[in-house]
């Protein structure tokens, strides 16, 4: 509907633009929803943000505008109000052309064009591959997988991206465990570190280490503890122990016996979050190693690009990047004193990375712990000559899941923590998915269990994909009668759909389109989510007063156009946020 509009108005300006009323470039102006009914369906200001580039009156312009919009069936009436707003009233007769359109269009309803085939990149969960992906994770799972779907259907081209962090010292970290977990399962017990990783998948871990390597990469006990500095629990340091704890794996297993050890935990690590995530609905058309920057020389190329733009400094026996210069609190580290490349680093190549490889917008969606990169990231770019407004950075809140009224723990290292595979288990993949988006994603987010468990209205996943199948048991109870639906008479009687519970779904309807693209061009899943809640809502309220099935065969039939419109724009819409459209509840 806004879209067949905003065709009407460029039209009309265009015209004007032709015969050198208004200059050809113009400030941008909108079509908007009109707050308040009295003043129609929308309003449009065009004539008042091109005035003074046509050095005219504001209400004397919107005349001139008014006069050459193109005929159309679906505006009623067009008025001129106030300092010279233009407000137009949407004809009856356009809502029943919009059930048709929804009909003709199917799957494809909802969609534009506004994206115009750019290419977007969209990064997201792209957790530490130490351990399986829990309930904090998945949110960034959904809200990421939604926002590329929601950008897909406003016409992007859109590149899905997992970056592996296989690189740097929580991976090492990782490998001393998995090790010392299979020594233990050969008979040598080394004192597990209070900084390793607990969970019972480090076991598993081990389990296949040993299936593959056998006995081949035992080592003494006391050959592994001599000489390590005190752990935490004997009054030590924690850090300074696994730190040397890895430097002993690596010298007792030597490089080809320790990238093993290394290679067999990241492996099963990503085999296990990618499993996860393909049955969570989120598929990717790439997973880029962190390590491949450094064996690559991106890395040091991106570094040398700092370098060459005066940007890098030498102190305290380290290189320096000037993060300072562009607004960063703090100069940021790039090449530790012992020669290491640091994360941020990687951080960097990774960013410069994206962007030569042509993408038009990159996105970046982390969780909340990550804020402070923000500004280093975009001071590296800048630094660098890019345009930082190629890149948004998207910060999501770790969600909390809460059982039983009882806040439940999360932390990988301990492995105390409720897997995602756990969650999808216990409420399903569906309800995850949607409650997962019900909030904007700087928001705090409260999981309930109970609520996504329940089968009530209370519950929206239940309530949207109730009203879902509610149309096709419509549809079965229509063949338990014997009676055949007629589409095309249904679209000829729409005009029959006039009491107020119909016009509101048919206002409802309207609005699809410009929930998808506003939601895409914001990144807000949660305006698809509760525009879904609505049109459920205006449904079931339409379903309850008024009877679909009546005997009279025009009336039932526009009715039963009208649900099936609205069976398929809950599909629609529940498929961009990864949700199913059920037929039997």
């Amino acid at each position: 509907m806004k879209a067949h509009l905003r065709d009407q108005f460029e039209t009309a300006i265009a015209a004007l633009q032709a015969e050198g009323t208004v200059p050809a470039e113009i400030p941008g102006w909108t079509l908007e929803r009109a707050r308040d009914p009295s003043h129609g369906d929308f309003a449009c200001n065009a004539a008042m943000v091109m005035a003074k580039a046509a050095g005219m009156k504001p209400r004397d312009l919107a005349e001139q505008v008014v006069a050459r919009l193109p005929a159309s069936s679906r505006v009623d009436r067009v008025e001129i109000a106030g300092p010279g707003f233009i407000n137009l009233f949407v004809a009856p007769a356009a809502y029943h052309e919009l059930v048709g359109d929804v009909l003709d269009a199917g799957e494809a309803f909802g969609r534009s064009t506004v994206g115009n085939d750019r290419r977007v990149q969209v990064e997201f969960v792209s957790a530490n591959p130490t351990g399986p992906l829990h309930v904090g994770h998945g949110r960034g799972a959904a809200y990421g997988a939604a926002v590329a779907d929601l950008l897909a259907a406003a016409g992007f081209r859109v590149h899905r991206e997992y970056y592996v962090n296989d690189a740097g010292r929580q991976m090492d970290i990782l490998a001393a465990s998995v090790w010392l977990r299979y020594l233990e399962a050969h008979g040598e017990a080394v004192p597990f570190p209070a900084n390793g990783y607990r969970g019972d998948y480090v076991h598993a871990i081990a389990e296949r280490l040993t299936r593959a390597e056998g006995p081949t990469l035992v080592q003494p006990a006391e050959k592994v503890t001599a000489d390590l500095p005190a752990d935490e629990p004997a009054g030590g340091d924690k850090e300074a122990h696994i730190d040397a704890l890895v430097s002993r794996s690596r010298e007792l297993l030597g490089e080809g016996g320790y990238q093993r050890v290394f290679n067999t935990g990241l492996g099963y690590i990503l085999e296990d979050i990618r499993e996860d995530l393909e049955a969570f609905g989120i598929v990717y058309e790439e997973w880029f190693s962190e390590r491949s920057l450094t064996e690559t020389g991106a890395v040091d190329a991106a570094l040398d690009r700092l370098r060459q733009r005066g940007h890098l400094y030498e102190a305290d026996g380290a290189t320096w990047f000037r993060a300072t210069d562009f607004g960063d609190d703090k100069d940021r580290v790039v090449i530790r004193d012992n020669g290491d490349r640091t994360y941020f680093a990687s951080d960097i190549a990774y960013h410069m990375d994206k962007l030569d490889r042509g993408f038009d917008w990159v996105i970046d969606i982390w969780g909340a712990d990550h804020h402070g990169y923000v500004p280093r990231v975009r001071a590296a770019l800048e630094a660098m000559g890019e345009p930082v407004e190629r890149l948004d950075m998207l910060l999501v809140q770790f969600a909390v899941l809460w059982r039983s009224g009882e806040k439940v723990p999360m932390s990988t290292r301990s492995g105390e923590f409720v897997t995602l595979r756990e969650l999808r288990d216990e409420v399903g993949a569906d309800a995850a998915r949607f409650f997962y988006v019900m909030r904007r994603c700087e928001q705090h987010l409260d999981f309930d269990l109970d609520l996504a468990k329940s089968e009530s209205s209370d519950n929206p996943v239940f309530y949207i994909q109730y009203a879902h199948a509610r149309v096709h048991s419509l549809l079965r109870q229509m063949a338990e009668r014997g009676w055949q639906h007629d589409e095309a008479g249904g679209r000829e009687h729409l005009h029959r759909l006039e009491n107020d519970h119909e016009q509101a779904l048919l206002a409802r309807l309207s609005r699809y389109p410009e929930v998808v693209e506003s939601a895409a061009l914001a990144h807000e899943p949660h305006q698809l989510a509760n525009y879904l809640r609505e049109l459920a809502g205006d449904f079931h309220t339409w379903y309850n007063a008024h009877p679909v099935l009546v005997e009279e065969a025009a009336l039932r039939d526009a009715r039963l156009v009208l649900a099936r419109a609205v069976r398929q724009t809950i599909a629609n819409g529940l498929g961009i946020l990864g949700v199913s459209a059920p037929e039997r509840m």
